[in-house]
């Protein structure tokens, strides 16, 4: 009887722990999401009472209230969806175009010493041209339709991704690629391996990086006479003196740009679960 009690006990401390566990983790879940939401709250509700106090002019810097009726607006004539869509198509496209051309290229660079003679000086002399200096080229040479603006956003992209891929693969640890020599491991199995498992935390810190100059890089692209997007809003508000306009595009760029962030970083969280990393989440 007394066995069987303990062994009770024992089943009910379990659970108890198991369930003190739980809660744990859902308080661990919703803090980053409450402490990320605090400031940006702050900022919102302060900006929202100098406005109404005229402290900022309307016609320089409406209230938050003001913008989100033209975006509420936009949204119930349908205008929002097509312009967010347009350009979250766009970006997709050029990410994926210009990832493509960085994993060849920067796998070849940094796998081989004399690709890396060769080819590294002149793409970091091109990385060091401002995106603006694209456009006239790319309009010459493929007018003012899609393609000149998804190339557009795919140079953007390329850059930080080439550079984590060289770097990723440059910097995996020599002794990492003895063992593997030593274990009998031919140089596709070193390469699939070894080496892309410990240049991945690099690669993925280039995805987020390419993705976020991608945003940046399809104003640009816009531009280029665009009669659809959240660049094209920015230049239509400009042009019809709409500060609201303006400022509901740079906030909805900055939502949706903090969106693909987040699932980018979701997705290097669970790929690089193995990490012993010095502050976990």
């Amino acid at each position: 009887m007394a066995k069987h009690e303990g062994e009770l006990a024992s089943v009910l401390v379990t659970e108890r722990t198991l369930e003190k566990k739980k809660v744990r983790t859902k308080k661990r879940n919703f803090q980053p999401f409450i402490l990320g939401s605090l400031l940006p709250i702050i900022l919102v509700l302060s900006w929202e009472v100098l406005s109404r106090q005229g402290v900022f002019p309307s016609y320089q810097l409406p209230a938050p209230s003001a913008i989100l009726a033209t975006i509420q607006k936009m949204a119930q004539d349908g205008s929002l969806w097509g312009h967010v869509g347009i350009t979250t198509y766009r970006v997709f496209l050029g990410f994926v175009l210009g990832t493509a051309v960085a994993v060849v290229l920067g796998s070849f660079v940094g796998f081989y010493k004399k690709a890396e003679y060769l080819f590294d000086p002149m793409i970091q002399a091109f990385r060091s041209i401002p995106s603006l200096a694209w456009v006239p080229l790319f309009i010459l040479w493929m007018g003012i339709g899609e393609p000149s603006k998804v190339t557009m956003i795919a140079v953007g992209v390329f850059f930080p991704v080439y550079l984590n891929i060289v770097s990723g693969i440059a910097g995996v640890d020599r002794k990492l690629i003895e063992v593997g020599k030593m274990y009998g491991l031919s140089t596709f199995q070193l390469v699939t391996r070894v080496i892309l498992p410990a240049s991945l935390p690099s690669f993925l810190v280039g995805l987020r990086s390419g993705l976020g100059l991608g945003w940046m890089f399809v104003v640009a692209s816009e531009l280029m006479g665009a009669s659809q997007g959240l660049g094209y809003l920015l230049v239509l508000g400009q042009n019809t003196l709409s500060p609201e306009t303006i400022i509901a595009s740079i906030i909805l760029f900055a939502v949706i740009g903090k969106l693909t962030d987040w699932i980018l970083k979701v997705i290097e969280t669970r790929t690089l679960h193995w990490q012993d990393r010095l502050v976990k989440s």
